[in-house]
């Protein structure tokens, strides 16, 4: 029931009444239009914005700046920004802050944004106004604690001082006295605090997705602490402590999980430690032996691939020694990897011949162990040591491979032969098994036979996972999950998420 006039209003009433901001030193900007997407400037929310500041603190610029999108398609809209001058008075005088918005300047800065939502994009590329506009809004909280506390920068202000007087102290270092130091000082912090939040919210370090990004964040504060501040052993754990006690009221899950946070901090620094050891003396004995100003690719990569020396952390390490990588040599390197990879694993699959091209493939599984059946399709399956086959059936009693639980085996058979079949999955909804041979007679009915001995020590195993995971649950903490399993008639595996050795 609002839009761009309260909007505004609101915010320049909360910026200036409530925070008290000069504003003098205030700046706004609004969308001036773009004649690709045949869309007009955004006249709307200037006349409000005039009404309130002079039009010469009224700056408008293009899609880059003033224009957001979700992606390629979905909601999106003209948005509008406030921007303040924190320059001294002499610097202001000599240069206007409207010349240095959206330029980069460290005392120029962006510190609201409001994004009103009034078209959808299609695929095509083309707009739709919404019937229904709304305001999404966002503030930098540390830029604006900086500014109402009259620092230089958001690690003066007291949302980051706790954790830093804690390392000044741990190292035995003062910070704004080195510039080396004070970065390491001030990526760890901010780091720290970053995945202190996300680990007690439930997301842990792991090798994919945002587990993979949390543990890319933590090694990357591990390093610096390691190479500029001399930290041989875990130290980010100790700052849960610190975290869990300044934000207790406002976030007290990180007080109350704060042993397990620091545990599994501590385990990650533990491993990560090792690597960076290793990988950083094999680093330094490179530097002593090569000539030029280009690390080789190939080292990289057996950095990357023998070691587990992340690439991101072999270029920063490169670039602060005045060398670059020899990007073209690594990803040459990565893909004979992939190459390998693939021909280890290579299969060829010819066309599917298809018998009866209006039958489904439907499981009866759950309720018989034996069916009539005939082929409804087939391909032949070449890989380096052998030819097999993939038969479809119009219905099959053969479980396919689903769960971590492996599919069926057994046989068809008529008066005319007996066929084995080795494994069943699934492509797709297509039910597909796994044959030794090809039927002589592929128009014949055949009677399916699952080896019900497997399929019942099988699912005894499957069943026994899920004790598994409820006791694991119940022993080591609820952010036990299952990562996957592999469940046959002889045994099981499953996979879960902890953060130290069990």
């Amino acid at each position: 029931d609002y839009f761009k006039q309260e909007a505004i209003e609101w915010a320049w009433e909360l910026l200036t009444q409530e925070f008290g901001l000069q504003e003098d030193r205030l700046y706004v900007t609004i969308f001036e239009g773009d004649s690709w997407d045949n869309l007009n400037e955004d006249t709307e929310a200037y006349q409000y914005w005039a009404t309130i500041v002079p039009k010469d603190r009224i700056l408008k610029y293009g899609k880059d700046e003033n224009f957001w999108e979700m992606g390629d398609t979905g909601p999106c809209g003209p948005c509008s920004e406030i921007h303040m001058d924190l320059r001294g008075d002499e610097d202001r005088k000599q240069k206007p802050g409207a010349e240095l918005v959206n330029e980069d300047h460290p005392e120029v800065i962006e510190i609201w944004n409001l994004f009103f939502i009034e078209f959808n994009r299609y695929a095509d590329g083309n707009l739709e106004s919404l019937p229904d506009k709304h305001v999404d809004t966002g503030m930098g909280l540390e830029r604006l604690t900086a500014i109402m506390q009259d620092k230089p920068s958001n690690y003066d202000t007291d949302v980051f001082q706790p954790l830093i007087r804690f390392l000044e102290e741990a190292f035995k270092v003062k910070y704004h006295e080195n510039v080396t130091t004070d970065i390491a000082i001030a990526v760890i912090a901010d780091h720290a605090r970053a995945i202190s939040f996300t680990i007690a919210d439930g997301q842990l370090p792991s090798n994919n997705g945002a587990g993979y990004v949390i543990r890319r964040i933590l090694r990357r504060g591990v390093r610096y602490g390691y190479q500029y501040l001399d930290a041989k052993e875990p130290f980010i754990y100790q700052l849960i402590e610190v975290l869990a006690d300044q934000f207790n009221e406002v976030f007290p899950e990180i007080q109350e999980q704060k042993d397990f946070v620091g545990k599994v901090i501590k385990e990650e620094e533990q491993t990560f430690l090792k690597t960076l050891d290793t990988g950083t003396k094999l680093f330094n004995k490179k530097l002593k032996t090569m000539e030029g100003q280009t690390l080789p690719g190939k080292f990289a990569f057996e950095l990357y691939d023998t070691y587990g020396f992340p690439i991101d952390l072999t270029r920063l390490m490169a670039e602060e020694e005045g060398l670059e990588v020899d990007e073209k040599e690594f990803t040459q390197e990565l893909q004979k990897q992939k190459e390998r990879s693939k021909q280890a694993a290579a299969t060829e699959a010819s066309d599917w011949q298809i018998i009866n091209p209006d039958s489904q493939s439907r499981f009866i599984g759950y309720d018989e162990t034996t069916a009539k059946v005939h082929i409804t399709r087939y391909r032949q399956v070449k890989t380096k040591k052998k030819t097999q086959y993939h038969l479809a059936f119009n219905q099959t009693p053969f479980y396919a491979e689903s769960g971590g639980q492996v599919g069926d085996t057994g046989y068809i058979w008529n008066e005319d032969e007996k066929i084995r079949i080795l494994d069943t999955f699934k492509e797709n909804k297509l039910i597909i098994h796994l044959a030794e041979k090809l039927p002589q007679n592929l128009e014949a009915s055949f009677q399916a036979q699952i080896n019900e001995n497997k399929r019942v020590l099988t699912t005894n195993n499957h069943t026994a996972t899920h004790l598994m995971h409820a006791a694991l649950k119940e022993v080591l903490g609820n952010h036990v999950d299952q990562k996957g399993s592999l469940v046959n008639e002889n045994h099981l595996r499953f996979d879960f998420a902890h953060f130290a050795k069990v």
